[in-house]
């Protein structure tokens, strides 16, 4: 590969052009900010894993 060549991707939350390799920071985003808003959007459930709903206290067996 050319070392001069950059690999570019596009930014996982806003679509902008940006370089893929290790001198990106806040790869796979273009920016802090775009990094911030997904992982906001992770941690208010916007974003939701597909699979079995995890147990809750009702679920669990009552103890004798």
């Amino acid at each position: 590969m050319n070392e001069g060549a950059k690999r570019t991707a596009a930014c996982a939350r806003c679509g902008a052009t940006t370089t893929s390799g290790p001198e990106n920071r806040w790869r796979p985003f273009c920016s802090e900010r775009c990094r911030l808003i997904d992982l906001g959007n992770w941690a208010s459930d916007q974003y939701t894993v597909p699979g079995a709903s995890a147990p809750g206290p009702k679920d669990e067996p009552d103890e004798a």
